[in-house]
């Protein structure tokens, strides 16, 4: 390996810092489109909130305790507290300065805890959500992301993940489907219409997301080479199939197509690939998201409605479920002649590695379930989490933050306004779960 720096592995790992930086306000858009327009402008700051405030705590402790020397496969050292002796050091094992790594790194860290938002959306405290999602980030994702990408215990097992199904997708949406089960159901959830107030706002969210993962993806090969430009392959064509994997049993079931699934198709696809993005051929990937796609729309149009959870913007149906399936699919269909540090899954031959991926399957679930009840009941104990009945009809924006997100007389009197209760009864929106 050069030990020098490269100036365009640089330039490419720092360009795909900021398209994943990208990537939070992206889903602040797409799920504030989601909820009701009483609630955009809360869903939007948490989003933007956890940007700056995991940003600050990252670069504290949490680099550090993910990526710092390794303490018995547990957790790094804190020899790298507040970045102490960075400095230029170029990073181990590539020819990028660490500080570059460290900036693509906490892009992700910020990213994870403003997924799980979109689990409880519409009926949650500020002030708790803060307290949460600090502790959450530096007591479950900070440990994780040692576990498999700071040569911690699942690192040692074997197990791959190369952009973040495992540390990313399944600890944030189990995490949030745990947290909405005991934060409790929103007011009328099942029995009034919950829909979305702005789908324009979500397709654009949706689009830069799908924009933001090449540099998600891509950028997790840490230079501007074959591996970069293979996942970046990968990456579109599993969002393209997952867009048709949502769609197509979208349309046989309800007989309409719609643009909020194949946003939804579209993001499954991504996640699912996530994990398998270093590590898989072209074909392997249409497969990843096609069957992610259908897989994703089937937790979200069916379990969803009979197990009557609500995860109000689908993070468990489509970033838990679907990063259960791209885990798996790694172990399926990883290949060494893509990436010689990875292993063979098992339709090249061998089986160990998906025996490692549903290890360290189950330790996400375990890790996301308990930490987070955990964790919950100790932030309920000081601080209520759950907003009043008065302040959830009202709408957290003006309760919790003061603010409106649009100016009702610009829509009083305009004939093409659609109430929240014609949608309710044209057929258009079910009532359980964001696409028809």
């Amino acid at each position: 390996m050069d030990t020098a720096i490269n100036s365009g592995d640089t330039a490419w790992v720092l360009v795909s810092a900021g398209l994943v930086f990208i990537m939070t306000p992206a889903l602040a858009l797409f799920y504030g489109g989601m909820v009701r327009s009483k609630n955009v402008l809360t869903t939007i700051m948490q989003s933007m909130f956890i940007m700056g405030m995991i940003s600050v705590e990252f670069v504290l402790i949490g680099y550090t305790m993910a990526f710092g020397p390794d303490v018995d496969g547990l957790i790094g050292d804190l020899s790298k507290f507040g970045l102490a002796g960075v400095g230029y050091n170029i990073l181990e094992g590539a020819t990028i300065p660490e500080l570059a790594f460290i900036a693509f790194q906490c892009m992700f860290a910020a990213l994870t805890p403003a997924l799980i938002t979109g689990a409880f959306a519409e009926r949650m405290r500020f002030g708790g959500f803060a307290i949460l999602m600090l502790l959450w980030a530096i007591l479950i994702y900070n440990p994780m992301a040692h576990w498999v990408w700071g040569g911690g215990f699942l690192a040692q097992l074997g197990a791959l993940d190369f952009a973040g199904g495992l540390v990313i997708h399944i600890l944030s949406g189990v995490s949030g489907l745990t947290i909405c089960i005991l934060l409790g159901k929103r007011r009328g959830y099942g029995k009034t219409a919950l829909v979305p107030h702005n789908i324009p706002m979500t397709v654009l969210g949706a689009a830069f997301l799908w924009l933001g993962w090449f540099g998600f993806n891509a950028g997790s090969a840490l230079g501007a080479n074959e591996l970069a430009a293979n996942a970046f392959v990968v990456t579109q064509i599993a969002a393209a199939a997952g867009v048709l994997g949502w769609v197509l049993p979208e349309w046989i079931r309800s007989g309409k197509p719609t643009i909020l699934g194949a946003v939804s198709g579209a993001i499954a696809g991504l996640v699912a690939i996530t994990p398998a993005a270093g590590y898989v051929t072209i074909l392997p990937s249409l497969a990843i998201g096609l069957i992610g796609g259908g897989i994703c729309y089937s937790a979200v149009a069916i379990l969803k409605e009979r197990l009557g959870y609500d995860d109000s913007l689908d993070a468990f149906g489509i970033h838990g479920i679907g990063g259960i399936w791209g885990a798996l699919a790694t172990g399926l269909w990883a290949t060494t002649a893509i990436n010689p540090d990875g292993a063979n899954g098992l339709f090249y031959g061998e089986s160990d590695l998906l025996v490692a991926q549903i290890i360290s399957i189950g330790v996400a679930v375990a890790l996301a379930v308990v930490g987070s009840t955990v964790l919950y009941k100790i932030v309920n104990a000081f601080t209520k989490m759950r907003v009043d009945e008065a302040e959830e009809i009202t709408g957290l924006d003006v309760a919790e933050h003061g603010e409106r997100g649009y100016n009702a007389e610009l829509f009083s009197g305009a004939p093409n306004f659609i109430s929240g209760k014609e949608l309710a009864t044209s057929g258009v929106f079910d009532l359980n779960h964001h696409s028809a």
